[in-house]
């Protein structure tokens, strides 16, 4: 089956974490046998600040982590949509992407001679509820459904008269590259990843991060991006060690040199986005590293809290929670075997492409190569 991928990028992850889902998407379909044409802008924002942070190197470094991932690079002037979809069975035009796309891809959809091919649009991100003006310039009226990446979205979509079919698919681990390092020795208590972003968390990292870190004088380590300098001084003050763009590939050898890891939300998916839990939690249980949540509503079940995962309901909790996993090895190990079995018997990127082949064959796609049971969450209007 040929299946055609829209997106911002899957060459850089700077300040962009849908690439690393998609990255392994793409990589279990083409392992299957499916062949994956992926499309990104070649002026997306996040390669620009890649490039100009660090050169064309990362852009090289990728495509040998990930041989399978080759986007063509796009012009949105001058993309022949014809010759980009000739054959194609399936279509997926990620959220990031600019809406004039997603409506000239609707309209080579509603070509009655173009029609065979089943066309989703892909939401992972909160905009639905933080900026849903920004959601109504996407014209999804010839899109067959959307898949969103966590229940409430969903929801939002179906309630609000967006899409007429929506699906959860929830984002996963790519777990040939996220996986124990056990080669490696812990050098630090502490390593956080993620980006500073827009002020949307600021509190929260104080009280669950820098924090604990400064109280209980851990050795910690931050990779990140946008850090503002009044962050970077925050930072420096609690003796944490800031180092800037991590590739997202290299993530695990960062879990490796540290003893624990944290997860601490964005206030909208705590406040109006329950169940999501994005992907960076993910990847550091299927790294087998313990780790400890500030607060969020598994609303769906995904995981097992205080089996799979701690959670730290506020900043002495949070204390608390990493003094006792840092004094107590054997606890921390049994944390993160639990968390790393979760994630290989349900949240790995084959069972997402399970699950994806299976809203493609009901909505009529004829897949090639029959995808093992499995039951996606999903509504119809």
């Amino acid at each position: 089956m040929r299946i055609a991928l829209f997106c911002h990028s899957l060459l850089s992850d700077w300040n962009h974490g849908n690439a690393h889902f998609l990255r392994g998407v793409v990589t279990e379909l083409a392992e299957r046998g499916h062949e994956v044409r992926a499309f990104e802008p070649r002026d997306a924002w996040s390669l620009q600040n890649l490039v100009a942070d660090h050169g064309e190197a990362p852009l090289r470094e990728v495509r040998e982590v990930y041989p399978r991932v080759d986007p063509m690079r796009y012009d949105l002037a001058s993309l022949d949509l014809d010759e980009a979809l000739e054959g194609a069975s399936l279509v997926l035009v990620h959220e990031w992407s600019e809406p004039e796309l997603v409506a000239r891809i609707g309209a080579h959809r509603a070509h009655a001679s173009r029609a065979s091919y089943r066309l989703l649009f892909h939401d992972t991100h909160h905009r639905s509820v933080t900026d849903p003006g920004a959601m109504t310039r996407y014209d999804l009226t010839r899109y067959d459904g959307v898949l969103a990446f966590g229940r409430v979205i969903r929801d939002i979509y179906l309630a609000r008269r967006w899409a007429r079919r929506a699906f959860v698919w929830h984002e996963a681990a790519d777990v040939r590259v996220f996986r124990p390092r056990r080669e490696a020795r812990p050098e630090r208590d502490l390593v956080w990843i993620g980006n500073w972003g827009d002020e949307e968390r600021t509190r929260e990292l104080d009280a669950f991060l820098i924090g604990p870190a400064r109280d209980l004088g851990l050795s910690a380590r931050v990779h990140g991006v946008r850090y503002p300098e009044h962050a970077r001084a925050a930072l420096d003050a609690a003796g944490i060690e800031h180092r800037g763009w991590l590739p997202n590939y290299r993530a695990p050898e960062a879990f490796a040199r540290a003893r624990v890891t944290v997860h601490v939300p964005r206030r909208p998916y705590v406040a109006s986005l329950p169940g999501i839990p994005t992907i960076r939690p993910f990847e550091a249980m299927a790294c087998a590293i313990p780790l400890v949540c500030s607060p969020w509503s598994d609303a769906e079940g995904l995981f097992s809290p205080g089996r799979d995962y701690l959670v730290a309901r506020d900043g002495d909790e949070m204390k608390r929670r990493l003094a006792a996993l840092l004094a107590e090895p054997a606890l921390a190990a049994e944390l993160a075997e639990r968390g790393r079995a979760t994630i290989l018997a349900r949240h790995t990127c084959a069972h997402r492409v399970d699950e994806l082949l299976a809203i493609a064959a009901e909505l009529g796609v004829e897949v090639d190569r029959p995808a093992p049971a499995a039951t996606p969450q999903r509504a119809t209007s």
